[in-house]
C-alpha cells in the first residue's frame, strides 16, 4: 500500500512525481495549442471561401479560348455580394452583374417546383434531370433583354453584337480547328470560337426574352457549350460571382478526368504564362478599334 505524496516532502522521489505532472500538463497544453491553431486556420479559410474568394476548376472546353481545361481561378464573392452559409440571406455587393462578365454560378436541380422548372425558354421535359452543379459562362443577356441568335450572330435589343475575324485558329481538345473572332458586347470585347461545320442546334435562328430578375448565359465556345440556350436563364441567387484571376493552370490533354490521377500532377505541362492572369473584358481602345 502506497502512502499519499506530501507536496512538502523534499525527497527526490516526490520531486520526480511533480516533474512528471508538470511535463504531462505541458504536453497537453502544447497539443491543445496546435489543435486550436488548426481550428482557427480552418475557420479563417472557410470564412475567406464563403465571403471573399472561392476557387474553381475549369473542367470543360465550353469557355475556350478564354478559359482552358486545367485552368484554376478565384471567384470574387464580394462583387455581387456573398451569401451567408446555410441561409438564403445575401449580403450587399459592390456592383450588379454586367454584360460581358464571366460568371461562376449554380444551376439548381429541376426538383419539380415552380422555381426548379426551367420553363422560361425551353420545355421543362427537355432537361428533366439537370443536376445541381457549378458552371462558368459569359453573361450575355440582362433582365428584360430581347436576344435573337441567327447564324452565330447575337442580336441584343435589335443591335447585332459585332464580330471581327482575327485570322487565328484555335485547336480544341478534340483536335477540331475553330475560328477565333472578337465579339463586341457593348463595352466588353472578348474572344469567342465559331465552328462553321457543326453549329449549336439551340442557337440557330431563335429569339429569347430574358425574364425580369434573370440572366442569359453563353459559353465563348459557342457551338460546344451547354448554356442558357439549352436550359434557360439563371437567377441572381444562383450566381457566386465573377471570375477574378487564374492562380494555376496546367495542360491535362483536354481530359478533366486526368485531374484525379496524381501522376499527372507532376507530368502535366504547366502553363506558367496564364498564372495570375486576370479574367476580364478588353476594351476597343486596347484592340485599337474606335
Amino acid at each position: 500500500m502506497t502512502s499519499p505524496v506530501d507536496p512538502q516532502d523534499p525527497s527526490p522521489h516526490n520531486e520526480g512525481n511533480q516533474a512528471n505532472g508538470v511535463s504531462g500538463r505541458g504536453r497537453l497544453a502544447a497539443i491543445w495549442e496546435q489543435i486550436s491553431t488548426l481550428l482557427v486556420a480552418v475557420v479563417i479559410a472557410l470564412a475567406i471561401r464563403a465571403f471573399l474568394v472561392e476557387p474553381f476548376r475549369i473542367p470543360s472546353g465550353s469557355m475556350f479560348p478564354t478559359l482552358l481545361i486545367g485552368d484554376h481561378l478565384f471567384v470574387n464573392k464580394l462583387a455581387y455580394g456573398p451569401r451567408i452559409p446555410f441561409t438564403d440571406i445575401r449580403l450587399p455587393g459592390f456592383r450588379e452583374p454586367e454584360r460581358g462578365d464571366v460568371v461562376v454560378f449554380e444551376v439548381a436541380r429541376n426538383d419539380g417546383s415552380e422555381e426548379g422548372l426551367r420553363t422560361d425558354i425551353v420545355p421543362a421535359d427537355l432537361y428533366p434531370d439537370l443536376p445541381q452543379d457549378d458552371f462558368v459562362k459569359r453573361l450575355v443577356g440582362l433582365p428584360g433583354d430581347r436576344i435573337y441568335i441567327n447564324s452565330g450572330i447575337v442580336t441584343i435589343n435589335g443591335v447585332p453584337a459585332e464580330q471581327i475575324a482575327t485570322g487565328e485558329i484555335f485547336e480544341d481538345n478534340r483536335g477540331a480547328s475553330l475560328v477565333i473572332r472578337d465579339e463586341l458586347l457593348e463595352e466588353c470585347v472578348h474572344e469567342m470560337l465559331d465552328d462553321p461545320i457543326l453549329g449549336n442546334p439551340f442557337g440557330r435562328n431563335r429569339e429569347y426574352i430574358v425574364p425580369e430578375g434573370r440572366y442569359f448565359m453563353m459559353g465563348d465556345n459557342r457551338d460546344h457549350s451547354n448554356d442558357s440556350r439549352n436550359w434557360g436563364t439563371i437567377r441572381m441567387d444562383e450566381m457566386k460571382g465573377p471570375a477574378f484571376f487564374l492562380y494555376w493552370s496546367w495542360d491535362v490533354n483536354g481530359n478533366a478526368l486526368q485531374f484525379f490521377n496524381p501522376a499527372n500532377w507532376w507530368r502535366a505541362e504547366k502553363r506558367w504564362d496564364r498564372v495570375f492572369n486576370r479574367v476580364r473584358c478588353q476594351t476597343r481602345e486596347e484592340l485599337g478599334q474606335s
